[in-house]
């Protein structure tokens, strides 16, 4: 597929600890990174720290460009581009700002090292039988992985 359907932000934000921040979906038992799709004349880096704060309720700066990840999904003929970044948090500034269908969903963000962040995508892969959330499982689950070296060879 050569054109973009939706444009999306996501990817890594961590906290002073060292810990990540996952989006847990407790109506499906999975997790996602937070993230979201673009608005209209909305800059990349822009759209994830709105994401971050929608989700998390979290400011945050962006520290480093990933580099963007595509989903070429032909049985729906449907591609997303998710431009990727890691970000830190800087201050918790409000609650969370969910949209209808994250609060149906359960969404709610949780903090856990990178390494455990991964192995809950691991999981889920394996056992998903929906076309589409395996593409979202994947995804997250790559972001992740790319991250994770980003950061152990920018703290060593």
């Amino acid at each position: 597929m050569n054109e973009v359907s939706r444009f999306a932000s996501r990817g890594i934000l961590f906290n002073e600890n060292g810990q990540v921040a996952m989006m847990e979906m407790t109506a499906l038992n999975l997790y996602k990174l937070p993230g979201g799709g673009l608005e209209e004349n909305e800059d990349k880096e822009a759209a994830f720290l709105r994401e971050i704060r929608e989700e998390t309720g979290y400011d945050a700066v962006v520290v480093h460009a990933l580099g963007y990840i595509d989903e070429h999904k032909f049985k729906n003929q449907f591609m997303q581009r998710s431009y990727c970044f890691i970000a830190k948090a800087a201050s918790q500034q409000r609650g969370v700002e969910l949209s209808e269908e994250e609060v149906q969903l359960g969404m709610q963000v949780r903090w856990m090292s990178c390494e455990e962040a991964i192995a809950k995508m691991r999981f889920p892969i394996e056992n998903c039988e929906d076309y589409s959330t395996r593409f979202m499982v994947l995804r997250d689950r790559t972001i992740l992985e790319l991250a994770s070296r980003w950061l152990d060879s920018s703290v060593a």
